[in-house]
């Protein structure tokens, strides 16, 4: 994986730099110029979706829904194959090199990526060995490639373990630990020799290092203004949220947009392209929004641990013709605008842009965006700090300056991380830079973010999966309590299709026909209701096809004492776990998330009253989220 990112990349780069060479040498016609700076990312986005659209449709978005879905027992067989691999690989590629006018990352779609080619090797293993393949394998294989895609993403490590284990997984034993790290260790060391290798670094370090005083990286008052940034990520990241889920429903309810995306989503993916990169055009509003910097340089020209405020009292400061990489703070610098106004702009603007990007049907990813605009809200809090404290704060008879880039690291960790709902995005932030002077501070942003962003609000992933009505069990808001009064008997399904161990043919012909179910209850009998265990479709059919009196049963004539029945020739598999009817909402959601169960039957004193499926269960959810009471369907 660190191979494919590491290739992902440079042929990005090479394509980016292709694109900025011919903007320039258009030289000063500003209609080639807009031209070249438009059709380049409708172009490239429009080929990402129409691909992604006509070979496999399933790699469209970021895919880590769809990969927390089936880590909770879900099949979705088509999300895991090469052949969307390869569509993938290639979307993602032209959605890369539209470049920072489209705002996309790859993360997502690499945590995807990664899942695929550990299912892969999952069916190789079983395929060569011989073996049925356990779930359980699979599941390890699933959550190690999660972690491995975020090392082989940003060489970090650590991190990447803890994010795969935050976000695509409910419930993580410890045991897997250690292969989840040895194989994150092992795909960022790789994805770091690359680098090395291709002469972009002397040695193995950051990747995005930056140069804090380490002496008095910040002062003990300054916790305080880290607390009022994580707060103000906090409601930022709640903000993004709720226009982002409301966007992704309107536009699956709005009729026109539905006819669009039914028939030509390239065309609707195209429209939002000339839409982005027109607002970032270089010679007009982009020149307030650094829109010259690539995505990379953005974060490199936040992390800058001058301030900004200081440095543009230089009167001889002017914009330069082409980019300055020993200067990117220049592009940030506008003498009316000051660097104040560059950076609200940028936030107020990129807002509804990135909600807008992320609408695209194409692989995308939307976690780098999130962090790059994390890291902006924290520049920008931290030069409004340094503006007031212009000396800095005087501690202890010890003058202390303000550093804005440990705020920009505190903001990017801070609202990725409430977007997100994790918190080891301060770890991250902290692997990027290779800034662990700051760790205390991003924590405590970090924490203030994600309290008041989890109180109010999914993170992006769970709003996507109830937008995209996925097979997933939603996790309880705010206050548990009222999950504990729930109890099992108040929503479970009561329309029971039972099979009776004494059946025989007719019964089970007439069961089956009147039922789709893969599986069916056992009981004693009609009257006791007494449940003995489980038989699968399978079995029945199977018993029906080995019965040899069938041609008598029916024409209607009196079964034969040489009648078999299911309890002699079916396999009956019994129910280790059940429920009870007085099992509250919350126990029952607990052991659905750490079985990975799709169905649980309902008893009361042995005898079988109904069954609870994750539809029944994420409505019961759902009511208490909106103050209801659960009903039983």
């Amino acid at each position: 994986m660190a191979l494919i990112s590491f290739t992902i990349d440079f042929t990005v780069n090479k394509m980016l730099i292709a694109h900025w060479w011919l903007f320039q040498e258009l030289g000063d016609n500003m209609l080639l110029k807009f031209l070249s700076w438009t059709v380049y990312p409708i172009a490239l986005t429009a080929f990402s979706t129409g691909f992604a659209q006509s070979v496999c449709p399933e790699s469209a978005g970021s895919g880590v829904p769809e990969v927390k879905t089936i880590l909770t027992g879900v099949v979705l067989e088509e999300y895991l194959t090469i052949k969307n691999f390869g569509v993938k690989v290639v979307g993602m590629t032209c959605t890369l090199a539209a470049g920072s006018p489209i705002f996309l990352g790859k993360v997502g779609p690499f945590v995807h990526l990664s899942c695929m080619i550990a299912a892969y090797l999952g069916r190789m293993r079983a395929s060569a060995t011989n073996e049925y393949e356990n779930k359980n394998k699979q599941y390890e294989m699933l959550v190690a490639g999660a972690a491995v895609a975020m090392s082989s993403c940003f060489g970090a490590p650590v991190s990447g373990v803890l994010f795969s284990v935050e976000v695509v997984s409910s419930h993580f034993a410890v045991r897997h630990y250690w292969r989840g790290f040895f194989a994150a260790t092992c795909g960022a060391c790789m994805f770091r020799l690359l680098a090395v290798f291709n002469s972009e670094q002397e040695t193995i370090l950051a990747p995005f290092k930056t140069s804090f005083d380490i002496d008095f990286p910040f002062d003990l008052p300054e916790m305080i203004f880290f607390l009022i940034l994580g707060a103000v990520c906090g409601v930022m990241s709640c903000a993004y949220l709720f226009c982002q889920r409301w966007l992704l429903g309107y536009i699956r309810r709005n009729s026109i947009i539905v006819k669009l995306m039914a028939m030509e989503k390239a065309v609707y993916s195209g429209l939002v392209a000339l839409l982005l990169s027109s607002i970032t055009f270089p010679y007009g509003l982009g020149q307030f929004m650094a829109s010259r910097l690539t995505m990379k340089e953005l974060l490199y020209s936040l992390f800058d641990n001058n301030t900004w405020i200081v440095l543009t009292q230089n009167a001889s400061l002017s914009r330069p013709h082409v980019v300055d990489p020993e200067n990117l703070w220049l592009e940030w610098w506008d003498p009316t605008f000051t660097v104040y106004g560059t950076i609200a702009f940028f936030l107020v603007m990129k807002f509804w842009m990135l909600v807008l990007a992320t609408t695209m049907p194409m692989p995308a990813g939307y976690f780098m965006p999130v962090f790059l605009y994390g890291a902006a809200i924290g520049r920008l809090f931290g030069e409004v700090v340094a503006y007031f404290f212009p000396n800095g704060i005087w501690t202890d008879g010890v003058l202390n300056l303000i550093i804005p880039g440990g705020y920009a690291v505190a903001g990017a960790a801070a609202f990725s991380g409430a977007v997100t709902h994790t918190l080891s995005t301060a770890l991250l932030a902290l692997e990027m830079t290779g800034q662990l002077s700051h760790i205390l501070p991003v924590l405590l942003s970090v924490l203030m973010a994600n309290a008041i962003a989890q109180r109010y609000q999914p993170s992006f992933y769970d709003g996507t999966i109830i937008v995209k009505k996925l097979p997933y069990i939603p996790r309880f808001w705010g206050s548990q309590k009222g999950s504990c009064m729930v109890t099992t008997d108040q929503y479970m399904n009561r329309n029971l299709a039972p099979v009776v161990k004494s059946w025989g043919f007719r019964d089970i012909l007439n069961a089956l026909t009147s039922s789709a179910d893969t599986e069916f209850p056992v009981v004693e009998s009609e009257g006791s209701m007494v449940l003995l265990g489980s038989v699968a479709r399978s079995e029945l059919l199977y018993f029906l096809h080995s019965y040899t009196g069938q041609d008598t049963v029916v024409e209607g004539t009196p079964s034969s004492g040489l009648e078999k029945n299911v309890g002699e020739v079916c396999s009956i598999q019994p129910i280790t776990f059940q429920l009870s009817t007085q099992t509250s909402l919350y126990q029952a959601h607990e052991l659905f998330e750490l079985l990975n169960a799709q169905l649980m039957f309902v008893t009361d004193g042995g005898k079988l009253v109904g069954f609870v499926t994750r539809t029944e269960l994420r409505k019961a959810i759902e009511d208490l989220a909106l103050g209801k009471t659960p009903v039983q369907i």
